[in-house]
């Protein structure tokens, strides 16, 4: 029998979602559902109105969750989530941004962006499901493969070195930069809320398996013995410095939150060259 909190966290998580659209596309053992639930629960953790709240994704499995959820979303094209969300922003600055997207999306594609709007410091959220591979298309090599794995494009083992995400996007200029795997559920849901109340250019890297292409390619557990293996390989070590969390594959999974600090955001940036403006022609 369910406890009463339990119902009422699974109510929440309903508000939020289209359940018309359910069943879902994505696979068995995909880690996206259960990323899109700790989001859901990071907005309930949070005083934010969801009609107030904007999510934007691109192209790819994550591209998806823009469909399923309860609020304004916009679904994208590839690679161009951010500009999208950064034009929405500063178009509607009472918007919470947020982006949600792949890999693929966010640092192939995307990555001109990606590094930019973390340089910029705009005031967004963005939410990158890591599963190191291009998951809807085939499940080729992507900048995130890591080096030697096998893909459907790297058939005897990727040559080139792949992004350590969250030093590309601290050393870009986020003040908040996190990542976790989808194991680490309550961890996750924190801080997911503590990025939507950060002001700036918040980032969190969400570590996913996806069983059907990378996984296979690679001989990686499945279903329940992904997680012991993500249990078994994680470390928590929160203020790491991001040049040292590199994935190797086999090797530690290091998580936590790495950066969270103080800049002043692009927004608040404008609206003081606004008024300094304005009282120079007043």
């Amino acid at each position: 029998m369910k406890r009463p909190l339990a119902d009422k966290e699974e109510s929440m998580v309903e508000t939020l979602l289209r359940l018309d659209r359910i069943p879902h596309i994505w696979c068995a053992g995909c880690g996206i559902g259960p990323a899109v639930t700790c989001f859901i629960r990071a907005i309930n953790r949070t005083d934010l109105d969801p009609d107030k709240l904007a999510l934007i994704s691109g192209i790819g499995c994550s591209g998806r969750v823009a469909g399923y959820v309860r609020l304004d979303s916009f679904h994208t094209t590839h690679g161009r989530a951010l500009p999208f969300a950064t034009g929405l922003k500063l178009g509607n600055p009472e918007l919470k941004v947020v982006v949600f997207s792949g890999d693929g999306d966010l640092v192939a594609i995307g990555g001109n962006h990606l590094i930019h709007s973390a340089r910029r410091n705009m005031d967004m959220t963005v939410i990158c499901i890591n599963n190191f591979n291009y998951g809807m298309t085939g499940g080729q090599a992507g900048p995130t493969t890591p080096l030697e794995a096998r893909s459907t494009t790297t058939p005897f083992g990727n040559l080139e070195y792949p992004f350590n995400v969250p030093d590309l996007v601290a050393a870009s200029g986020a003040p908040y930069v996190a990542r976790w795997t989808v194991l680490h559920a309550r961890q996750l849901e924190r801080s997911i809320a503590e990025a939507l109340a950060k002001p700036g250019f918040s980032f969190i890297e969400i570590i996913a398996p996806c069983p059907t292409l990378y996984g296979r390619m690679n001989k990686m557990p499945q279903g329940l013995d992904a997680m012991r293996y993500y249990q078994e390989k994680s470390v928590v070590r929160n203020g790491a410095d991001p040049r040292d969390v590199a994935l190797t594959p086999g090797g530690s999974i290091i998580v936590g939150k790495f950066v969270d600090i103080n800049r002043p955001t692009f927004c608040d940036q404008y609206q003081s060259l606004v008024d300094k403006v304005r009282a120079r022609h007043n």
